[in-house]
């Protein structure tokens, strides 16, 4: 009644799910289906196309998909790959093969089968009766009209039609899933002797000529990438307000005619107890839920302090019940029964009402708090104000000057100082910059961005040192620069490293020296059992590793472990070599939750390796054929 999502969280959980389904639902619209013929199609399931259209409306909302997900940090050129661009018409292709088979095997969802599934939501149901009116308020909270949410779950419905039964296939054998519970359980007591390399470092022996081999099969570690120093000027919102003033009179005027913005209303904090009564409910019933709630009443106004008990106990409003009646802080014009709001908003603190009659029952109200109407003064929000006009006139300010400031770098390439001094912005420096910049590299934020930095490695800007164009890198912000020095890519000189590699290639010898000692040691222990050198034993499984290296811990538990004591080596590239003596196996312990928890884990897989064929199967038997050039073309994100 009062808290929807509380007494209605099956129906909400389908609503959320129906408005933020992605545009990869594998459903169709059927409108679409039959239109797609129309145009030239980039591939064709079952003789049916999939357009340009479609596949870049795709290519778009997963790109304003990524954008929301990785905000500043994102770029486009994530999608700039042939497979994030297959991948997508690969989604493309499975809804339209999923949509061909559902028409094939005439699936439908008869309108009775999907009123009786509405029907059946939990907290929809009042009296023994489905409440429509509270339907259908609840689905226009979420803009939403009953024909809109059947089509969506009608949609919802047939695609499990579908797909149900292949998840619902899935089964892995008892023993199966007893077999591999038991593998990760399984306990080996296991000593350690590690070769590390700086223990074999002075038996290394470097030479020139095998450094100059290094730097020159390496030859790309040493590599200095091209660079710029470069000078700038942005325009933006930010940069043109901080050129604007703004008079008192301004403020007093904006403040006079928002003043409603800088206001709070009255607010209440009220409990309340419900006695329902049911809009088909008989004279009688009505009767008798009055006289039930004036017995409440006359308790509540006895002892008011044990209304939450009461309320408890007998309120029909599942939404405040247990919280004892407690429907928070309430303002008018939040949704109340216009009975109750009247009757709430004339109590004093702490009074009790009479009965109040709404559509929904009788009410007893108590006023528990009271938060009263008040206004801030010009003062306390004049710099919010200040900062607001500022943001309105920069907006205005920077549609007139962004023609400008384009035109003007186009029209006098060999400088930004004609417009910074018109348009008042300020010329600053970045070096360092390379055509890959990124965090950690010296370059500022306006700067370390993709599409000027592609601008200001351009071929005209480097050779010719033009200005760039300008740029745009966010809302309402662009950029243009241009180089004032260059330095061609280069290598570093080889002595100016010949430390560094001295350092690598002794660390990668004297691995290789403790790898060919490990495998040697590991034979020799093999013929005869010795602990010298070994740690202590330690207990050992898949499921506690003991901070064992997972390179290694794969080795280990994979032993023959038929003869004990067993031996296993593994080589940890510069980090050196290791040997396990394995002396003792044991089952472990099983815990029957997890292995619970495991098998569900098994099936869960192949239920979705099981709908993973099943699509694939689909998308053979409907045909596919792509035009693989209409795949390839780049991406062009959006500002």
């Amino acid at each position: 009644m009062f808290e929807f999502i509380r007494t209605h969280q099956r129906l909400m959980q389908i609503l959320l799910a129906v408005l933020i389904l992605p545009s990869f639902v594998l459903f169709g619209n059927t409108d679409a289906l039959r239109s797609i013929g129309k145009e030239a199609g980039i591939a064709t399931v079952a003789g049916a196309s999939i357009t340009q259209g479609e596949f870049d409306q795709a290519l778009r909302e997963q790109l304003d998909r990524m954008r929301q997900m990785y905000g500043p940090q994102f770029d486009a050129k994530m999608l700039n790959t042939p497979e994030a661009r297959q991948s997508i018409l690969d989604e493309l292709i499975a809804r339209k093969a999923m949509a061909g088979e559902i028409a094939v095997k005439k699936l439908t969802i008869s309108d009775a089968t999907l009123q009786d599934n509405i029907a059946k939501m939990p907290g929809l149901v009042k009296d023994g009766r489905f409440d429509y009116d509270e339907y259908t308020r609840l689905l226009a909270q979420q803009g939403m009209t009953p024909a809109m949410f059947d089509q969506r779950l009608r949609q919802d419905m047939v695609l499990q039609q579908l797909l149900s039964p292949v998840q619902a296939s899935a089964f892995v054998p008892k023993t199966v899933a007893e077999r591999l519970s038991a593998i990760n359980e399984q306990e080996r007591e296991v000593q350690m002797l590690m070769l590390k390399p700086e223990e074999f470092a002075t038996r290394v022996k470097v030479t020139d000529e095998m450094l100059k081999a290094y730097y020159e099969k390496n030859a790309a570690q040493f590599e200095i990438p091209e660079q710029i120093s470069a000078e700038y000027v942005v325009l933006s919102n930010d940069v043109l307000a901080e050129q604007i003033t703004v008079s008192d009179a301004e403020v007093q005027a904006y403040y006079e005619s928002n003043k409603k913005s800088y206001t709070t209303e009255e607010q209440r904090r009220v409990s309340h107890i419900l006695i329902g009564v049911g809009k088909e409910a008989s004279a009688a019933d009505k009767a008798k839920a009055k006289a039930k709630a004036a017995d409440i009443l006359a308790q509540v106004k006895k002892k008011p302090d044990d209304l939450a008990k009461l309320a408890k106990e007998y309120s029909d409003d599942p939404g405040s019940k247990e919280q004892g009646g407690d429907l928070e802080f309430l303002s008018r014009g939040n949704g109340l029964a216009p009975q109750f709001e009247e009757a709430a908003f004339k109590l004093k603190k702490d009074e009790i009402s009479e009965l109040v009659e709404t559509e929904f029952g009788f009410h007893i109200i108590k006023v528990t708090a009271i938060t009263p109407a008040g206004a801030k003064s010009l003062d306390d929000v004049k710099p919010q104000i200040m900062a607001e006009i500022k943001k309105q006139k920069a907006a205005k300010a920077y549609a007139e000057a962004s023609d400008t400031f384009g035109n003007m770098l186009y029209e006098q390439a060999d400088s930004l100082k004609p417009v910074a001094e018109k348009l008042k912005l300020k010329i600053q420096t970045v070096t360092g910059l390379t055509r890959n910049s990124k965090a950690g590299v010296p370059a500022t934020v306006e700067t370390n961005n993709s599409k000027f930095l592609k601008a200001i490695f351009s071929d005209d800007v480097v050779k010719k040192k033009h200005n760039t164009e300008a740029v745009e890198i966010a809302p309402n912000t662009r950029i243009a620069g241009r180089i004032i020095e260059y330095k061609a890519a280069s290598k570093r000189p080889f002595e100016e490293v010949k430390a560094a590699i001295q350092a690598q290639v002794t660390a990668t010898e004297a691995a290789a020296l403790a790898e060919k000692e490990g495998i040697a040691k590991l034979a020799a222990l093999k013929t005869a059992d010795s602990t010298a050198g070994f740690t202590e034993a330690k207990v050992v499984s898949r499921l506690k590793n003991q901070d064992i290296p997972s390179l290694a811990l794969v080795d280990l538990m994979r032993a023959d472990t038929q003869k004990l004591p067993a031996f296993v080596g593994t080589h940890l590239g510069n980090a050196g070599y290791v040997i396990f003596r394995i002396g003792k196996v044991t089952a472990g312990t099983p815990d029957a939750a997890r292995r619970a928890s495991e098998a569900q884990q098994l099936t869960s897989m192949q239920s979705a390796q099981n709908l993973y064929s099943y699509i694939e199967l689909l998308k053979q038997k409907a045909k596919v054929t792509v035009n693989k050039a209409a795949v390839t073309a780049p991406v062009t994100a959006a500002p």
